[in-house]
């Protein structure tokens, strides 16, 4: 294989030595740094097709919570201003009358409301199931929309996240 040389002599040494370069990089273990993060603030979007997915969602709550609780960070979760917004058919979850059903998604929505979070749930989909403000727990807030829910606290300042809740057809075990 021939590489012409004719316009910008210095290509092929170049090229060679970012080849080297990237090369090289991939020799070293990847490197655990901490991004030096301050207080935040965020708003958690639920809005899934199976009541069941709130279980895996719920885990987008630890996922956030947990490293900034951990050192070198050292939040305490009652100033980490966490709101969460119902609106989906995971809100049978909020019914008392379903408690049996959905035990563990409840027990560990009051844990997360112990240390702050918020959950807010959206009238028009509790109306949708035919619920009203009485049959959902006490640590859940009822809400005129979720949509002008969600819009307020983007306003004031708080980033948006919408857990993506996907059903895994391997095992990690299996795939590594």
């Amino acid at each position: 294989m021939t590489i012409s040389t004719q316009k910008g002599r210095g290509f092929y040494p170049a090229f060679l030595f970012v080849v080297l370069m990237l090369h090289t990089n991939y020799a070293y273990p990847a490197e655990l740094k901490f991004t030096p993060y301050s207080e935040q603030k965020v708003v958690f979007d639920f809005y899934f097709d199976e009541p069941e997915k709130i279980n895996t969602a719920l885990f987008w709550i630890r996922s956030y919570m947990n490293p900034l609780m951990d050192s070198p960070y050292n939040q305490a979760p009652e100033f980490m201003n966490v709101k969460v917004v119902i609106h989906g058919r995971e809100l049978v979850t909020l019914a008392k009358k379903n408690y049996a059903k959905y035990k563990d998604a409840v027990e560990r929505m009051k844990y997360y409301a112990s240390l702050g979070v918020q959950f807010k749930a959206c009238s028009l989909a509790t109306a949708d199931f035919g619920y009203t403000p009485k049959d959902l727990y006490d640590f859940v807030q009822v809400v005129p929309s979720a949509m002008t829910e969600l819009v307020h606290w983007q306003m004031k300042g708080y980033g948006l996240i919408t857990p993506q809740v996907l059903f895994k057809n391997n095992r990690n075990e299996d795939i590594r």
